[in-house]
């Protein structure tokens, strides 16, 4: 959860963010989702992170099917 996507994904792409997404060499933003408030956003983000990887997948793949990077989009 971030309150501004794109300098959230530019410190992921810089390698500027330690953890997971540096430990895999994560940097592209292929899903997001917008809510207005903090609390709705973090109940979200945990159900998506306690998710199968074959349904986060297939969550992706509803709405960007190519994977395409959506860092220029936002």
């Amino acid at each position: 959860m971030t309150s501004d996507l794109k300098r959230r994904v530019y410190e992921h792409k810089q390698k500027f963010v330690k953890g997971f997404a540096e430990k895999y060499d994560i940097n592209k933003l292929v899903y997001y989702e917008i809510y207005y408030d903090a609390e709705n956003a973090i109940l979200r983000e945990k159900r998506l992170k306690g998710s199968s990887r074959a349904r986060k997948n297939r969550l992706v793949e509803s709405l960007n099917p190519e994977w395409r990077d959506l860092y220029d989009e936002i």
